[in-house]
């Protein structure tokens, strides 16, 4: 595929690889690591004001449980987990495939932190493979908000990714986001490259 550099010749987009991970609401956060506690950041992630913090936590299924899963930044309206299928069956709970966000009647799971517990109604997904896209880009290969496109991807494990979702937004950097299972499946590491192929 190509290389970074080579990305204004076609809709070729980097791809990101997406580590399981949580997402917490303020109240949850306190609940976890006390009255008043802010994250404190780790390093930055490519989307602007998106941020790995330091902190970490432990998710407890019917079937085990998963250590130092970290949080990601900033705080949300509403805790959630983003797990690949492979992390359910250690948990021992079934995931929908949903986009972020869209966690109505999804599972729930015990969130644990140095200072408590959250046990989290629902919230728990694998997130639905998507790209970050800014309107300029959007424009110039013709694509839409919420469109589903196809992504060629790999060399030794060539790839297609269908049903890939579009999010357009003035506050996004071109980025595909993949799981580690479906990165995995096909040899890709963050940075290689895919193929918008409509």
């Amino acid at each position: 595929m190509k290389r970074i550099q080579e990305i204004e010749e076609g809709p070729y987009v980097p791809i990101g690889v997406s580590n399981r991970h949580v997402h917490l609401s303020q109240e949850d956060l306190e609940s976890l690591f006390g009255k008043n506690y802010r994250l404190t950041k780790l390093r930055d992630l490519k989307q602007p004001g998106q941020f790995a913090a330091n902190e970490t936590v432990t998710l407890k299924g019917p079937k085990g449980e998963i250590q130092h899963v970290r949080i990601l930044g900033p705080i949300r309206s509403k805790t959630q987990v983003e797990i690949s299928i492979t992390d359910s069956f250690q948990l021992g709970i079934s995931v929908p495939v949903r986009e972020s966000g869209n966690i109505a009647g999804t599972p729930g799971i015990i969130i644990q932190g140095p200072k408590g517990i959250v046990k989290l109604k629902e919230g728990v997904i694998a997130a639905l493979r998507h790209i970050h896209v800014p309107p300029e880009f959007a424009a110039k290969f013709q694509l839409k908000d919420k469109d589903m496109v196809d992504v060629e991807v790999g060399k030794e494990r060539k790839t297609i990714f269908k049903n890939v979702l579009i999010r357009v937004s003035k506050n996004y950097v071109l980025e595909m986001h993949l799981d580690t299972d479906e990165a995995n499946a096909a040899g890709l590491r963050n940075g290689d490259i895919g193929k918008i192929v409509k």
